[in-house]
């Protein structure tokens, strides 16, 4: 694991995080990148409901949900599989979540980060979220995005924090 990685795993706070993190990198086996045919989400069976797939389009926004795990459905209120990153209620954070999306879909970068109320209604969460590149086929550019979406309650996010300090 090379000193960049090393420094980004450092800033995954909770172990779903580093979990699937340390699985994408595996993956790659020696490549800049793993492709979508290195991953099985079945690898990662504590993690599927946290797991997500976005096919990467030309227009970012166009961007689909190919697959999306059961919290995702809780915390959107409806299936989200199938819908556009434009489909997506982002509410206020909508230009978070595009720059967000744009870093590891253009630039090919990991990003991850912390986001408490991630949606109007669930002020009571917090979202600790993680973005991996995967390559296409042919290796030149970004295909799909593997995402985890890990979500604690405010109190039990308060909690940890204290626990940390």
């Amino acid at each position: 694991m090379g000193s960049v990685n090393i420094a980004f795993r450092a800033q995954l706070v909770v172990p779903e995080q580093r979990q699937l993190y340390d699985y994408w990198l595996a993956q790659a086996q020696g490549k800049a990148l793993p492709t979508r045919a290195d991953i099985n989400p079945a690898h990662v069976p504590r993690l599927l409901p946290f797991i997500s797939l976005i096919d990467v389009s030309d227009r970012l926004e166009l961007s689909r949900v190919r697959l999306a795990g059961t919290r995702l459905r809780d915390v959107f209120d409806r299936e989200i599989t199938g819908l556009s990153i434009e489909d997506l209620d982002l509410g206020p954070k909508r230009d978070y979540w595009l720059a967000a999306y744009r870093h590891t879909a253009l630039d090919g970068k990991p990003t991850q980060g912390i986001v408490r109320g991630p949606r109007l209604n669930k002020e009571h969460l917090v979202q600790y979220w993680l973005r991996l590149p995967l390559a296409a086929p042919d290796g030149r550019r970004i295909g799909m995005i593997l995402g985890l979406d890990y979500f604690l309650s405010g109190l039990e996010h308060d909690e940890r924090q204290a626990n940390l300090a």
